[in-house]
């Protein structure tokens, strides 16, 4: 267990480094930092911290920099969620308020969170499975061609064209358009199934059945799709402000955020309830060791329908990521229960 006298010189260290891009001395940090002891004693204290591996030195005769097991530290204990100012929230409300279907917002969304942190973001459509439907909408194209419109909750529309049995009346489609919605409208994807099973057999004429039928197959189709394996990344010209932040290369970091499934597996990592912040090796894929990944879910009423977040080197200004992070998925939560 450390002492409160190193957490802190833990915490100027890392400060320290974020900030200027190199390696940090005893005496830089107690000229910079109102530590209240002397530089001997902090260097003590930044041998223990180098010998328990919080901080290391990369070449001899350089300061020190934090280390994976430092930023944990720091991130966990030591470092709180920076607010954002009165005029950042009201520009990224402003931003995002303008946005007028969901792939909008999600573009919008990916351009904000890159300007925000200069980091990489990502963020993940709406999962339809976590969604209700808002409303189902059915147009006649020919007499014996139908539109299937899915409109869910989270301002996700699906479309998809039914070729019919036979020719369905006006009325016929005006009947079903009520029956179907007064069954399925606001409820959850899951429970659409056991609601929809015995519609067909609520029309008298066979022919009636057979479209009603062909209308219930497609929507529950659409229900079971994954669409949710979808998401929008923005900002990647900004890792090359950080080329000396990776050992290597950069390349097995562009590999990865090529890479959905390993963008997507990430993301996946995300506690429902709160914000998840992966630094350096805690990534799984290897070509994200050198990166950190915070990222939290989204949606509207409590639950999140989606994940986001953005992808940067460990030496990043945890804090104000954090808050620009979980600022923007409560703005873009809000439009969505607005939409």
């Amino acid at each position: 267990m450390l002492s409160e006298r190193r957490l802190e010189v833990l915490r100027a260290i890392v400060q320290d480094y974020v900030g200027t891009e190199e390696p940090v001395g005893s005496k830089a940090l107690t000229e910079r930092h109102r530590l209240g002891v002397s530089p001997a004693t902090v260097r003590n204290d930044m041998a223990v911290l180098e010998e328990e591996g919080y901080i290391a030195q990369p070449h001899t005769s350089a300061g020190r920099i934090p280390t994976d097991k430092g930023y944990r530290l720091f991130v966990d204990r030591l470092a709180g969620v920076k607010p954002l100012s009165t005029p950042e929230r009201r520009a990224i409300h402003n931003f995002l308020d303008g946005a007028v279907d969901l792939d909008d917002v999600v573009g919008r969304t990916v351009r904000l969170l890159a300007q925000l942190t200069r980091q990489v973001a990502v963020v993940q459509y709406p999962s339809l499975t976590r969604s209700s439907i808002r409303h189902v909408e059915l147009l006649a194209l020919t007499p014996a061609r139908l539109m299937l419109v899915l409109i869910t909750d989270t301002g996700r529309v699906e479309q998809r064209v039914i070729d019919c049995p036979a020719p369905f009346g006006e009325t016929s489609l005006a009947d079903l358009r009520a029956r179907l919605n007064g069954r399925v409208g606001g409820r959850r994807f899951a429970d659409v199934p056991q609601l929809v099973q015995d519609l067909p057999e609520s029309f008298e004429e066979p022919e009636e059945r057979a479209t009603v039928s062909a209308v219930i197959a497609t929507l529950l189709e659409t229900l079971v799709e994954e669409h949710e394996e979808r998401l929008m990344i923005g900002g990647t010209a900004n890792l090359t402000r950080f080329g000396h932040d990776f050992p290597l290369t950069i390349r097995p970091v562009l590999e990865a955020l090529e890479e959905q499934v390993v963008l997507l597996k990430l993301l996946g990592e995300v506690k429902e309830s709160g914000m998840t912040v992966r630094i350096g090796h805690e990534n799984a894929y290897e070509g994200l060791n050198s990166t950190s990944v915070v990222s939290v879910g989204y949606g509207s009423g409590g639950e999140a329908v989606a994940k986001l977040g953005v992808v940067g080197p460990t030496r990043m200004d945890y804090p104000g990521t954090m808050g620009a992070v979980r600022a923007v998925a409560r703005y873009v939560g809000q439009i969505l229960a607005e939409s």
